[in-house]
């Protein structure tokens, strides 16, 4: 029976080596086999890779690009794998076995890894505000060699000897580098949850809005950017700067542009009408001029009426070529104002907009999505007048991105790893659209003792921004509970490895002989490893868990059979012989069984195990 490796079972995907898979897939010549037996078994052959690419290899040493000091760092911390866990807390939770709603505590670098498998292109939509590095916020470090012995310092998990936070200022020489760090190797691995139709949404200010713009563009792509949305967060004027700074900025982007589909507000029918009777009923006029380069479809347009010429507006074309156009008029869809004394536009008829969509395209300038002040009263009317947390946003200006993106048909995963105050979750219990449900990710980072909403916070026993967010979460739903009928929260927290990875030591070999018999930690119990699990086997966090009794032990079934574990000590060839009988009565596609390494009555019936489990069709065997 195979053991559950701690290289590729233990830890979160290894994303360099899948894509060296799929690489050497597509250019098999362009791979020779590695000489350090401790190694990775493949090498790249550069020069054959250059080869087999042809003219499609830049050679050129000057031309543009994106790039600052420690790029390439934090493009190996996003590829490196994790070896943390996310730990159930049901204590924490409401409506534990029935809610697909998720909120993690922990380092959201991290927690990103440890989702790669379970929600890799399952996600609708991404909503983050992260920090706008003004010189007050906490940058995660990212200093350590494991990432999650930054967390576990940070939080105060470790000894913290030596170990300093600090804020982002601007006098620090690498102001805009840290943030940068600190933002690419998270955006890459998000990029990988969305779905192929699914989208992001980014806010940001003035202070990085420009690099965010750019490094974005270098990860999704810039064909990929959808818009650059102005928000009006604010309606006082600040007297403490040149201008007063009203707005925020939404940057969207599409993990994949041409699958995109985006829903606006409902349709006005009493913009169309139909002035000349056309038989294709009421219709409205656009314009039809385009900012593209000249060339063909810049060219005069002559009204008919009034022998008038109208060429495009400066800097701007014509929507069209010369024979399009002609096609066009020939049809009837062009239309030189209600009068037919004006400008050429082109007829939009009503019937035709509502069978791509019963709403209108969206505005780039939010001006009634309400303001961080009334994200502040929001928050404050769930915490009984008390003010919570600073410059919270608006549950209205989330559920706004949600009628933009998200479907109405379907239940729809969206994302928020800068949860904060937990806007996104509070906007997803309350969307009427659609069905969501959410993953919130946020640090516990404490209350900073100077904010003023510090006391409020204190007496509430709300010791850190994650508890502010759960707090936020559950008072949503004890006062209306979720439109979309999945009312509910299940709480995870980031910790290390619930299993104990054989590291010997020559000096105590003993003890070290001992421990890797019994693996497993003793301050985790079994709902640990279950859940650590379904992460290592790239199953839903929310996936229904069932536990039964076989021959006197516990057997959980996990995903109506596709994951089965005994995690039982004395296990014997009748526990066996019930799980066999699983895989007939479920039916599952795959079944995998994993058991305790140490849990078997004897080695005969560790050995005769896999056997009777094969004859019964479960291939995937395993042992903790």
């Amino acid at each position: 029976m195979d053991k559950l490796d701690p290289k590729t079972d233990g830890a979160s995907p290894d994303i360099v080596a899948d894509n060296i898979d799929k690489l050497r897939e597509l250019f098999p010549d362009a791979f020779t086999e590695g000489s350090d037996p401790d190694g990775p078994r493949w090498k790249v052959d550069f020069e054959a890779l250059k080869q087999a690419l042809g003219e499609y290899v830049e050679d050129e040493r000057e031309r543009y690009s994106f790039t600052w000091n420690g790029k390439a760092r934090a493009r190996q911390i996003a590829q490196s794998p994790s070896a943390g866990t996310l730990r159930p807390c049901p204590e924490e939770s409401v409506n534990w076995d029935t809610t697909k709603n998720i909120f993690i505590e922990g380092d959201n670098l991290e927690v990103l890894k440890l989702l790669q498998k379970s929600y890799h292109k399952q996600v609708k939509m991404i909503y983050i505000d992260p920090p706008y590095n003004t010189g007050n916020e906490f940058i995660y470090p990212d200093r350590f060699q494991d990432n999650l012995d930054t967390y576990l310092r940070y939080t105060g998990q470790t000894d913290d000897e030596g170990f300093k936070t600090s804020t982002n200022s601007e006098s620090s020489g690498r102001y805009h580098t840290n943030w940068l760090n600190m933002m690419y190797p998270r955006l890459r691995l998000a990029r990988n949850l969305l779905r192929d139709d699914g989208v992001i949404f980014i806010s940001i200010d003035n202070h990085e809005n420009h690099n965010l713009r750019r490094m974005m563009d270098d990860i999704f792509g810039e064909e990929n950017c959808i818009s650059c949305m102005v928000w009006q967060s604010r309606t006082s004027i600040s007297n403490d700067q040149e201008v007063s700074a009203n707005h925020n900025y939404i940057l969207i982007y599409a993990k994949n542009y041409d699958y995109v589909s985006f829903y606006g507000e409902a349709l006005d029918a009493s913009e169309y009408t139909n002035p000349d009777s056309d038989i294709r009923g009421p219709w409205k006029l656009i314009p039809i001029d385009a900012n593209k380069p000249g060339g063909e479809t810049y060219y005069p347009i002559t009204n008919p009426t009034t022998g008038e010429q109208f060429y495009p507006p400066n800097g701007r074309s014509w929507a069209m070529n010369p024979k399009e156009y002609e096609r066009l008029f020939e049809d009837d869809r062009i239309a030189f104002g209600y009068k037919g004394d004006s400008a050429p536009k082109k007829k939009l008829f009503l019937n035709e907009r509502q069978a791509k969509g019963d709403t209108k395209t969206p505005s780039s300038i939010l001006l009634d999505a309400d303001t961080t002040k009334d994200g502040t009263n929001e928050l404050m009317a769930l915490f009984d007048g008390e003010k919570i947390f600073d410059y919270p946003k608006p549950s209205k200006l989330v559920r706004r991105f949600f009628d933009y993106s998200c479907d109405r048909s379907e239940e729809n995963l969206v994302l928020d790893f800068f949860a904060g105050s937990c806007a996104t979750a509070h906007a997803s219990l309350k969307w009427e659209l659609g069905s969501i449900r959410f993953i919130m990710i946020q640090l516990p980072e404490q209350v900073d003792p100077t904010a003023n909403f510090f006391k409020a916070a204190n007496q509430l026993d709300l010791k850190t921004i994650a508890d502010i967010g759960k707090e936020r979460i559950k008072r949503v739903i004890n006062k209306g509970g979720q439109t979309g009928g999945n009312s509910g929260l299940k709480v995870y927290k980031l910790a290390d490895s619930n299993i104990v990875p054989w590291l010997p030591d020559e000096t105590n070999l003993k003890d070290d002989l001992y421990k890797s018999v019994n693996n497993i930690r003793s301050d985790r119990d079994e709902q640990d490893v279950l859940y650590e699990l379904l992460l290592k086997y790239g199953l839903d966090l929310a996936v229904p868990i069932k536990r039964r009794e076989i021959a006197g032990k516990a057997v959980h079934v996990i995903g109506a059979g596709a994951l089965v574990v005994c995690l039982a000590d004395q296990v014997d060839l009748g526990v066996v012989k019930g799980i066999a009988t699983l895989k007939e009565e479920l039916s599952p596609e795959i079944m995998r069984v994993v058991f305790k390494d140490n849990g078997f009555a004897d080695d005969v019936v560790k050995t005769n195990t896999v056997q009777i489990l094969r004859q019964a069709g479960v291939e995937d065997v395993k042992s903790l």
